[in-house]
């Protein structure tokens, strides 16, 4: 699918202000997958299509979850991580999108999970660092993403896991699956 074509079929489904966060995710992730040698294309079609599915109503989507057999304790968690595993079948069944490295991107982007591949890992990171985004600690995120895509997204994971507990907010079990694993990665393979 062309970058153009994916912008025509995400356009309609967004606010104007989340159109234009799509494509600044998908213009970071593309020079993310340029500075890590990762998929560049893949990386800016990912981006463009990673929040396809986020405005679709709530009922639509708790019931897209039993449909589409995805894991029933999503819904025990905030409805805000409901769009990204629901986006990932809907690229392909509503824009015909066949990609499987593409769906896993956008099917992790907002919890990350253990072993991610570098596009989870381009897609997840780029959608956090973003320019449009301003938050406490995204400062450090963005200049650690310079040189080291595997630390910057775990201080992503981290600062994410650290807002949640300070907002008495439950963590979804990925994001810690997704902590420990960076966490294993960076510190050598020593816990």
């Amino acid at each position: 699918m062309k970058i153009s074509k994916a912008m025509e079929l995400v356009e309609p489904q967004l606010t104007k202000e989340r159109y234009e966060h799509s494509l600044r995710v998908a213009k970071t992730a593309r020079y993310l997958a340029k500075l890590y040698d990762g998929p560049e294309e893949k990386a800016e079609l990912a981006g463009v299509l990673h929040d396809y599915a986020k405005y679709r109503s709530l009922e639509k989507m708790a019931e897209e979850i039993k449909t589409f057999n995805l894991p029933a304790d999503l819904l025990d968690f905030h409805s805000e991580l409901w769009h990204a595993p629901i986006g990932a079948i809907l690229v392909e069944e509503e824009c015909g999108l066949k990609d499987e490295d593409i769906q896993y991107a956008i099917r992790y982007h907002t919890t990350g999970r253990a072993n991610m591949s570098k596009l989870e890992k381009i897609i997840f990171l780029a959608d956090y660092i973003e320019p449009g985004r301003n938050f406490p600690g995204i400062e450090e995120v963005r200049e650690v993403a310079e040189t080291n895509l595997e630390y910057a997204c775990w201080l992503a994971v981290r600062n994410t896991i650290n807002y949640l507990i300070s907002k008495r907010a439950k963590v979804y079990p990925d994001t810690f699956h997704a902590y420990n694993d960076l966490s294993k990665h960076i510190n050598g393979g020593n816990e």
